[in-house]
């Protein structure tokens, strides 16, 4: 087969041993400005949306980002307030449709104020129908370094083109390896390659978007997380420049999804279930099938896109690990949420999501990752114990839909 890779990708504090021990992590202390946090409040821009910070006794505030003055002096009662999110929420999407036909893009800033400076030159200038990024990211030299990452990245470019016709030209990789420095996986490149991907989306376009690497948890000070936490990618520089957040993520690859627009994000890292922020998230109930769960912005901040489809398959859920292995492919290394994902299509192809996401989960499960033993005995316990990977990949969407009559199709 094709595709012989093979990583652990799992954060853990144990620092010595083999095979199934831990991996040392970097520091990412959980970071809450206890000032903003505690003295400060926030309320919505009455005209564009965007979530402002109210110092104390203040009675108006102005928005940054549109110049909209905002009243915050008097008490918001709850009609008013849900009237003034619908308000926003069809600004927001005016804007975006005004945005993206005049190509604005590529200036100024988004609409959570993250910079959207212009594209590399060397980024493909060919617009394709079917456009994706691949990232993959091995922190090269780190006590964290990755093993497989270089390895999804060229399974899933073969994939691509061999299975579902991606032209060749219409794929950006960002790897450690390239020699373009607009190519390495960078805080800035990153952004930028993901704003190329949306860039002029039109009615028709499948976009992908992978990503093999490290990822965390921050604390939310938004407000927008049901469990109270963001969750980041990790950027090569991520020591120095920092993580990208989900909401940032979620404003440059979902938002701008027009109409007749699908993009599928696959991303092989680290506490990645609700990294795209998407309003739905499908669990497997106890009762054995899977339901939607809404997963809506308790704050109420809109985090659908402007009429197209967003789907995220990730590596596992938020409280989880993703690892980096070889048990799949021998001595080679990969992710176990990328390999998985590629054996479910070559074995079924026109799967439903749903058989997808099954069979994903059973041959992580099946894998043993995190059991050192084989034979019958550790069949038995990873049955009776729930031994095996720590992760389970989870499946989120822009819109609810039958996971078991949709066929996956990029």
């Amino acid at each position: 087969m094709p595709w012989q890779m093979g990583r652990e990708r799992i954060k853990n504090l144990v620092t010595s041993g083999e095979g199934s021990s831990a991996r040392p992590w970097p520091s990412m202390d959980f970071e809450v400005d206890s000032m903003s946090s505690r003295k400060n409040t926030s309320v919505k821009c009455s005209s564009c949306g965007a979530r402002l910070v109210v110092p104390p006794q203040a009675q108006t505030i102005c928005c940054a980002a549109c110049r909209a003055t905002t009243n915050v002096g008097r008490s918001r009662d709850p009609v008013r307030q849900a009237v003034g999110i619908v308000k926003a929420v069809v600004l927001n999407i005016c804007s975006s449709i005004s945005s993206l036909s005049s190509s604005s893009w590529s200036s100024g800033s988004s609409s959570y104020g993250y910079p959207t400076m212009g594209q590399p030159s060397s980024f493909p200038r060919v617009r394709g129908k079917k456009r994706a990024v691949l990232v993959g990211i091995s922190y090269a030299g780190r006590q964290y370094e990755l093993k497989g990452t270089v390895n999804d990245v060229n399974c899933m470019r073969y994939m691509l083109t061999e299975k579902f016709g991606f032209p060749a030209e219409c794929i950006l990789v960002l790897t450690e390896g390239e020699r373009d420095p607009n190519r390495v996986p960078t805080k800035e490149n990153l952004r930028a390659a993901m704003r190329w991907l949306v860039s002029g989306c039109v009615a028709g376009d499948s976009l992908v978007f992978h990503f093999s690497g490290h990822g965390v948890q921050r604390l939310d000070s938004s407000g927008d997380e049901m469990d109270g936490f963001d969750e980041a990618l990790c950027p090569l520089d991520f020591e120095s420049n920092g993580t990208i957040m989900d909401d940032e993520i979620n404003d440059t690859l979902v938002r701008p999804l027009r109409r007749g627009v699908k993009l599928h994000a696959l991303v092989d890292a680290c506490h990645s279930g609700t990294i795209l922020d998407l309003p739905y998230l499908c669990r497997l109930s106890r009762a054995g099938y899977y339901q939607w769960e809404n997963h809506t912005a308790p704050s109420g901040v809109y985090k659908g896109t402007n009429g197209g489809l967003a789907i995220l398959i990730s590596g596992c859920d938020d409280h989880q690990t993703s690892a980096d292995t070889s048990a799949f492919a021998g001595s080679a290394s990969t992710g176990a949420m990328t390999y998985s994902f590629i054996q479910a299509i070559e074995s079924e192809p026109g799967t439903t999501y749903g058989r997808l996401l099954t069979a994903m989960r059973a041959a992580i499960r099946a894998s043993g990752i995190g059991i050192s033993i084989n034979g019958p005995i550790a069949s038995l316990m990873r049955k009776v114990f729930n031994f095996g990977s720590t992760q389970v990949p989870q499946l989120s969407s822009s819109e609810m839909f039958d996971i078991y009559r949709k066929p996956f199709l990029l």
